[in-house]
């Protein structure tokens, strides 16, 4: 984006770019999301930056008012398949944190030094400076959502210790710990939630969302045990269990309408916080919170086709997965027999909620079934195959299709739903090339349509 263009954003304050830019004022050490509703800053004061990361690498500290770090991230992330789209993927999915940098480099097929550079260069921070403004943002929900001790925050936030906690929050937020948990926003619930109680989100999205179309597919696929959508259209409840890297965890998102530019409801049950912000990036692909609709509308829009349904559903999602391993177990073996496998392999909740009762089996639980479940478990317990959050879309299609029993039809779909690709065309459908780079969208659009839920 050239400079002119970023600064008529700011100036009318478009929340369209929230999140894929972020802009500074020299003059203030301030900087925000495009959308902030404070005094347009003189163009000559106004610097850009690709991600928050970069902005506070250069000195400048969030704006208390818009709070940049609440915005949707950048779609530009899911579109893309390079190296620096799967690295951004895999430091949401808090690879940085569990693994540092060697592990993030060694999933990439990179050197460190390699994967530094190209960061750098892009984005105009490394990944170590990426993984720690995420790590602030997770310490701010925690310090202004719950009553947890801040010790405690520290670490579940991913902070090697509390000094270097103190000093990001410090330098991010311009208040000590104490000081951002007072000033947490009106109606809030800082020092009321307990763990006990989950932790409330905001999962926020650009520009319209229909999420009665992405709450009737999830109802519709819904498996038992692990899953349940519960109350009336318009109103509704999905609830489901996670698979985390230290824990296990349940989470609530409402069919909440907040308008254009709005957001989801949800509460997290953690048995572990640090799998706090896993989980948040994990649902944000689930509920595909990430995308830029008024991109897909507009190519969509331009086909005839298409634009009567894009008319009538602005802002449709391609629905992501919560978990891709599961997501491909289940398009092989279906929603009955995924159902079955939950009642025979599932690893069971210590404390169950509802009709949620179990965690989907992993993979390696998998792995000795007969025939083609059992090949692909195998192939995703040993990583033959990778599904994970960075994994390259080609690869993986192609691990997958070399695999017994499994078809072009199951591949599309997890390339769609398990690896969140914008541009995938589902086999016997007819999907023009005028649909890319959004033929899951297309796809999308024209599978609703024919849904009996669809209006």
């Amino acid at each position: 984006m050239d400079e002119e263009t970023g600064y008529e954003a700011v100036r009318s304050r478009d929340a369209r770019f929230d999140g894929e830019f972020f802009f500074a004022v020299e003059t203030t050490g301030i900087y925000c999301r495009p959308s902030c509703p404070a005094v347009t800053p003189k163009r000559q004061n106004v610097r850009y930056y690709a991600t928050a990361a970069a902005a506070q690498g250069s000195g400048f500290r969030a704006c208390r008012r818009c709070r940049p770090d609440a915005v949707p991230g950048s779609a530009e992330w899911n579109v893309r398949a390079d190296v620096v789209g799967r690295a951004m993927r895999m430091i949401g999915d808090g690879v940085v944190d569990r693994e540092g940098v060697p592990g993030l480099a060694a999933r990439l097929g990179y050197s460190s030094r390699q994967v530094q550079r190209q960061l750098t260069a892009e984005l105009g921070a490394g990944p170590v400076a990426l993984a720690r403004a995420q790590r602030a943002h997770t310490a701010r929900v925690l310090l202004q959502t719950t009553g947890l001790p801040i010790t405690e925050i520290a670490f579940a936030a991913g902070f090697a210790s509390v000094r270097q906690f103190n000093d990001t929050i410090r330098a991010v937020y311009a208040l000590t710990p104490s000081a951002l948990r007072a000033a947490a926003p009106r109606g809030g619930s800082a020092g009321r939630a307990t763990p006990a109680a989950g932790v409330p989100l905001r999962l926020a999205y650009r520009g319209a969302y229909q999420a009665g179309a992405v709450f009737d597919l999830l109802a519709e696929e819904a498996v038992d045990g692990v899953e349940q959508v519960s109350g009336e259209r318009g109103g509704r409840t999905y609830r489901r269990t996670l698979r985390l890297p230290y824990g296990t965890g349940i989470v609530a998102v409402e069919e909440s309408d907040h308008g254009v530019g709005g957001w989801l409801d949800a509460r997290l049950h953690l048995t572990d916080l640090r799998d706090l912000t896993t989980a948040v990036q994990r649902l944000r692909r689930l509920f595909d919170l990430d995308a830029d609709p008024y991109a897909v509308d507009e190519r969509l829009g331009a086909d005839p086709r298409l634009a009567p349904l894009v008319a009538a559903r602005p802002g449709l999602r391609s629905p992501g997965a919560a978990d891709p391993d599961e997501f491909a177990v289940r398009a092989l073996v279906g929603r009955g027999e995924a159902a079955s496998l939950v009642e025979r392999y599932g690893k069971a909740l210590d404390a169950p909620c509802g009709t949620l009762t179990h965690v989907f089996p992993e993979p390696g639980a998998l792995a000795g079934e007969p025939g083609p479940l059992g090949e692909l478990a195998a192939a995703l317990a040993d990583g033959r195959v990778r599904l994970d959050a960075g994994a390259d879309r080609e690869d993986a299609g192609a691990g997958l299709l070399a695999l017994a029993g499994v078809d072009a039809g199951v591949v599309a779909a997890v390339r769609m739903r398990a690896l969140g690709d914008p541009d995938v065309g589902l086999p016997g459908l007819d999907v023009p090339e005028g649909w890319r780079p959004w033929r899951s969208y297309g796809v999308r659009h024209v599978l609703t349509s024919l849904s009996p839920s669809g209006d």
